[in-house]
């Protein structure tokens, strides 16, 4: 599914925002491991097509809710790698002034509506989102990224319906990874593909392979295109994968070493990779220079976070409530 003419340009901008995303991760997971960083995290590692390719098909006012496993939906929209490492570090200098973590990155100016730690809470969010939209007459639509194992909780089923009857500029993107957790979706769900489930609601079920960037692109520009047009919402399945367990720490006893095998023979990075040089075989020093600028930008996330102040003790019951902002402007 390739039915834009993709440049040389094109592609490496979309391996470098690919390559952001899995460097921060395992950054991410390493510094966890070393115990540098409080809470847990949930690694996208895998998935990166997923991301990348659905915000490169968005307009930049158009608005996301994120998951639990959000880092890679955030920096996909434009979200800085200091920013949100500093958060992770629960600095001041992170996105909700390190009061939120890992599962609760936002930032509105950037259209990004939150990462959330409740399994389907972001995809009403995204409903409310798009009926503020379609009052106001904008143009802007909004986009939900959500799970398989989300797809069975009853908000999924109400947005849809909501969304459907009410035609709202909506797109649902599940990123059927194949485990809710441990769950394997093939013990909770009766039907191949949870895009079937759009035809409950009238609307259109379009499924995708998750780790082909440029077809998670094409299907999020069509779905974007018909909800800018008055046509309603679009119900995505991207299939994916993710490499590493649910939680760092999780030893993925529940996966079959054999289909972890096959899926990282799948790896989206890779696959970008060979489908640059095979159309453009002089890329190979654009690529390395990505590579290079991106482990340095990590690198230097790394040390913005750790030289960062933590919060002062005296901040821990502000921005609660927008009043709470508008006091601390006020003095």
């Amino acid at each position: 599914m390739n039915a834009r003419p993709y440049g040389c340009e094109d592609l490496l901008r979309f391996y470098r925002e690919m390559l952001r995303i899995r460097l921060f991760d395992l950054k991410a997971a390493e510094l966890f491991a070393q115990g540098r960083m409080a809470g847990n995290i949930h690694t996208y590692v895998g998935q990166e097509a997923v991301a990348v390719g659905a915000c490169q098909a968005l307009e930049p006012g158009d608005l996301i809710t994120a998951t639990h496993r959000g880092h890679g939906h955030c920096l996909a929209k434009g979200g800085r790698a200091d920013t949100m490492m500093a958060e992770l570090f629960g600095k001041a200098t992170g996105y909700c002034r390190g009061k939120g973590g890992s599962m609760h990155i936002a930032d509105l100016g950037l259209g990004i509506l939150g990462a959330n730690g409740i399994v389907g809470a972001g995809i009403p969010i995204a409903a409310g989102s798009a009926l503020a939209s379609k009052i106001k007459g904008g143009r802007e639509i909004t986009l939900a990224f959500f799970g398989d194992g989300a797809a069975n909780e009853g908000v999924f089923h109400e947005a849809l319906n909501m969304a459907a009857a009410w035609r709202l500029p909506v797109i649902f993107l599940c990123e059927n990874n194949r485990y809710g957790v441990s769950v394997s979706i093939d013990r909770v769900t009766n039907t191949a593909d949870i895009a079937d489930r759009a035809k409950g609601y009238g609307i259109p079920g379009v499924v995708v392979d998750g780790n082909d960037i440029l077809a998670v692109c094409e299907a999020v520009a069509a779905a974007a295109g018909r909800a800018r047009r008055g046509e309603g919402p679009t119900l995505l399945e991207a299939k994916t994968y993710r490499h590493r367990g649910h939680y760092e720490g999780d030893p993925q006893s529940y996966k079959p070493a054999a289909e972890i095998a096959a899926w990282k023979e799948r790896d989206p990075l890779d696959r970008l990779k060979k489908t640059i040089l095979a159309a453009h075989p002089d890329a190979a020093a654009a690529l390395a220079g990505i590579a290079a600028a991106v482990e340095a930008e990590i690198a230097a996330a790394v040390r913005f976070a750790e030289d960062s102040p933590y919060p002062e003790p005296a901040t821990v019951t502000s921005d609660v409530y927008a009043a709470d902002n508008e006091r601390s402007v006020a003095r």
